[in-house]
């Protein structure tokens, strides 16, 4: 079976992570619904960082019940070496995605810095036969509610302690880069 991920960062001090929300096809509607569900009135996205606390424990344990998991890889960096971490990171993600057979990936935005992922997926696709069916795209978080959960699953790690407890029931094995 084909999978759907959906990507998104956080960095902290010394640390860049980047996560992926696996979803399997059958769950990408009613996931989305359940994660549309949880906006407040005339919000367009869930922004991790920019919620309250309660609301924030609300928002990941409700995730941690949606039929998903998150992979989670981490890069050593400085606040000069993030672009490299990510890309790091992206490499290895792209390399699991193609053992998984993943259909799509969706990567939230960064505007000029997508020409940077796109170099790296290119990258690592090149060695592949041109049948991997693996297709990606660059898309605002306000337009893909899933993206959402891998904000949230990589705040929450970053954060530690009890945050880490809460999204690790969402997190496959963390991923050195």
């Amino acid at each position: 079976m084909t999978v759907h991920a959906f990507v998104d960062e956080s960095a902290r001090p010394g640390a860049y992570l980047l996560c992926a929300t696996i979803v399997e096809p059958a769950h990408l509607t009613p996931t989305r619904r359940a994660l549309m569900s949880l906006l407040l009135r005339g919000a367009r996205e869930l922004h991790f960082k920019k919620e309250k606390e309660p609301r924030r424990r609300m928002l990941i344990d409700r995730m941690a019940a949606l039929p998903v998991t998150s992979r989670l890889y981490l890069g050593s960096c400085s606040p000069k070496t993030e672009e490299s971490a990510r890309q790091r990171c992206l490499a290895l993600l792209t390399e699991d995605l193609l053992t998984l057979r993943a259909h799509r990936l969706v990567l939230d935005t960064r505007d000029h810095r997508d020409s940077h992922d796109r170099h790296t997926l290119q990258r690592a696709l090149g060695v592949r036969p041109s049948k991997t069916e693996l297709i990606y795209e660059h898309v605002d978080s306000t337009a893909e509610p899933l993206l959402w959960v891998s904000d949230a699953v990589a705040w929450c790690f970053g954060a530690g302690g009890d945050w880490r407890r809460r999204a690790g029931r969402l997190i496959t094995e963390p991923i050195e880069a």
